[in-house]
């Protein structure tokens, strides 16, 4: 099988024809199925399942444990869920273990049972010493060095926890396979029996997953199916915010994220990210231009960076860091075309500052007027922010949530506001000066006269 993908094969192949890697495919024993292999330890079955009528069944809301973290909760959709399986996965050293141990000592009241395959005891008292000084205490935390799972359901049935913390996947094996710990095998079939125990006493799991070097949660695909939920926990290690965002989620939206900073005492919540995104003295400054960004339903202000300088070699360099590369080459066509602005024969620089990832297309109108401002070295007003999409015709298409991003920019005391021309905010009752514009001819009008 192959270790990257998954995909089978009867003999052994250099490079898989499914995925293209090379030296992944290992050999597992194939062995006939039985019915106990299925059964969790120690769990009793709730005898014959019958099929019933749609109709039949009781719809209501999800009981959601509340983990005391306001990002972590928004980003699982307002808590975590009794009997669902969570799967977060994230970079050697980001920070996956301490966001959940400083989460399980939050928890007072309410057992919590962290079983770790690959640190001490000694490891895990540690870092709760540096954690439970801020964070909470160490009295409804219990922890376990363990990595067979037989073992871990026979203890987890024994305490009955609240919540089941297991780190990692990739470390535990089962008996009733023969295959090594990480393979693809004990992977599939121990996150099989994690889930049954979930659905079948209502605990909620939090598994940690490792990541392979293309960035995707490693192990088989099988697995972010089989979980009600996966986080990706993202960010540079050099820098110390960190984002949490949801890629899948069965009890919740995917487009929620949630941001962090770290410090030597743990992960600490970012409340206000748009006061840390935004730098304080850019008086004179060009090639920076504010964007008024949703990311789920949080509205949030960005700082758009950009360098134009005359081109050393032959062809132009394009890079861009936190922006899709594709969409930037597209505004600079449109600046070029559109708007009579020669980028041809120069370098252009794009940043996204705070190591931030945006998708949102409302930020294209500061994109271009970042490079403008630095391509005619004219700094943008301190004051505006901007909000709308570029089309390919020049023209600044409607984005959603405009009065949101509104409000989020009159809190941070900016004067005005650059828009696309919508209807319907005749009614909106705020402070700042709103500023309509259809095509970017317009908005550059505004910014440099």
């Amino acid at each position: 099988m192959c270790s990257d993908c998954g995909a089978e094969s009867s003999k052994w192949i250099g490079k898989c024809p499914v995925c293209g890697a090379w030296n992944t495919y290992i050999e597992e024993v194939v062995k006939k199925e039985s019915a106990v292999r299925n059964s969790v330890p120690g769990v009793e079955r709730n005898g014959i399942v019958t099929p019933m009528m749609l109709r039949d069944v009781t719809s209501g809301e999800e009981v959601r444990m509340d983990l005391y973290d306001a990002e972590l909760n928004r980003v699982l959709g307002g808590g975590l869920v009794k009997g669902s399986l969570v799967l977060i996965g994230g970079e050697p050293g980001i920070g996956k273990s301490t966001l959940i141990l400083q989460t399980s000592l939050k928890l007072s009241g309410l057992r919590s049972l962290y079983v770790s395959g690959e640190e001490s005891l000694r490891q895990l008292k540690m870092r709760a010493d540096r954690l439970s000084a801020d964070n909470g205490d160490t009295d409804s935390c219990y922890v376990l060095c363990e990595t067979n799972l037989e073992q871990i359901f026979v203890q987890a049935c024994n305490m009955q926890p609240d919540l089941l913390i297991i780190d990692s996947i990739q470390t535990i094996f089962t008996e009733t396979v023969d295959a090594s710990p990480g393979s693809i095998t004990q992977v599939r079939e121990c996150s099989v029996l994690i889930l049954k125990y979930a659905k079948e006493t209502g605990t909620p799991v939090l598994l940690i997953g490792h990541i392979n070097k293309e960035g995707s949660i490693a192990g088989p695909k099988v697995l972010e199916h089989i979980v009600d939920t996966v986080l990706q926990f993202e960010g540079d290690r050099h820098y110390m915010y960190r984002i949490l965002r949801s890629i899948k989620n069965r009890f919740g939206s995917t487009s929620e994220l949630g941001i962090y900073e770290m410090h030597q005492s743990g992960l600490r919540q970012v409340d206000n990210p748009s006061e840390l995104l935004l730098t304080e003295n850019r008086d004179g400054l060009s090639g920076i231009a504010i964007a008024a960004a949703i990311e789920g339903a949080r509205p949030f202000l960005i700082e758009t960076q950009s360098l134009v300088s005359s081109a050393v070699y032959g062809t132009p360099q394009r890079s861009s860091t936190g922006f899709d590369l594709r969409r930037m080459n597209m505004l600079l066509a449109v600046l070029e075309k559109r708007a009579g602005f020669k980028l041809a024969q120069k370098d252009v620089f794009l940043n996204i500052a705070g190591g931030l990832r945006v998708n949102d297309p409302a930020i294209d109108m500061s994109v271009i007027s970042a490079v403008l401002s630095s391509s005619l070295d004219l700094a943008v007003e301190r004051s505006v922010c901007m909000a709308g999409e570029v089309g390919l015709s020049g023209e600044i298409r409607p984005v959603t949530r405009i009065e949101q991003r509104i409000q989020e920019a009159e809190k941070l005391g900016f004067s005005r506001i650059i828009i696309p021309a919508m209807k319907g905010l005749d009614n909106v009752k705020t402070k700042i000066e709103i500023i309509k514009v259809r095509k970017v001819e317009e908005a550059f009008r505004e910014l440099f006269g």
